[in-house]
């Protein structure tokens, strides 16, 4: 049995990033934990449980997991998980990642060890793919340097905030994603012209969006051997 851990935001994942993963990885018989930075139990974000978002058969299901999941109403907190205890490692996306997770340096620490190893792994999600824009390997050097990768592109942050930046909620967004990560060397391909986005480098799976998350459970359970 594989064990996985889900590093999941307090300041909103974005459902089916999470829920898809998750269950996913549940049928193929891994054995998952979650995490959080502080240990206080992950915040859904509300578009992605807004059945005019989603769909009333997504939102109803998110919402069910995210409530009832006991992994997620009882996670670690992140700077007591030690990356050895676990074959994998999963980041969720959201915008929330933004502001506490991708920023976390125990979150980094994780991503690092999982893959620096020699046999761990990591699935990395949406704007969670932001976290590769700042983690760096143990010689200094990004970790997504040389890499090829996919995640949240530009052009569709450009529909989402003003232009000030600004979230619908009113934060302002601390920085794009794609920028991020491009200027951390990474090999960027979004596939906008395909109706998913998963990439396999090696140890590490990232996914561009929500309507990847099944592609990239799938993906990530087959790069796990379950």
């Amino acid at each position: 049995m594989s064990s996985v851990l889900f590093v999941v935001s307090e300041e909103g994942y974005w459902g089916e990033e999470c829920i898809e993963p998750l269950t996913t990885l549940d049928a193929h018989g891994a054995d998952v934990t979650v995490a959080t930075p502080t240990g206080n139990p992950p915040v859904v974000d509300e578009r992605s449980v807004d059945p005019e978002n989603v769909g009333e058969e997504t939102a109803e299901r998110v919402r069910e997991v995210d409530e009832t999941d006991e992994r997620l109403n009882d996670p670690e907190p992140l700077a007591a998980v030690e990356s050895d205890a676990y074959d994998a490692v999963v980041f969720p996306g959201g915008h929330g990642t933004e502001w506490d997770v991708n920023q976390d340096r125990d979150a980094r620490r994780l991503l690092r060890e999982q893959v620096a190893g020699d046999e761990g792994k990591a699935l990395v999600v949406c704007h969670a793919v932001g976290i590769l824009g700042f983690t760096r390997d143990a010689d200094g050097g990004f970790l997504v340097d040389g890499r090829d990768v996919t995640g949240f592109p530009n052009a569709w942050e450009e529909g989402i905030v003003d232009e000030h930046d600004r979230m619908p909620d009113g934060r302002k967004l601390p920085y794009w994603v794609e920028d991020e990560v491009v200027a951390a060397g990474g090999n960027w391909d979004a596939e906008l012209d395909t109706d998913t986005s998963v990439t396999v480098d090696g140890d590490l799976v990232t996914a561009r969006g929500p309507e990847s998350s099944a592609a990239a459970a799938e993906a990530f359970a087959d790069e796990l051997g379950l």
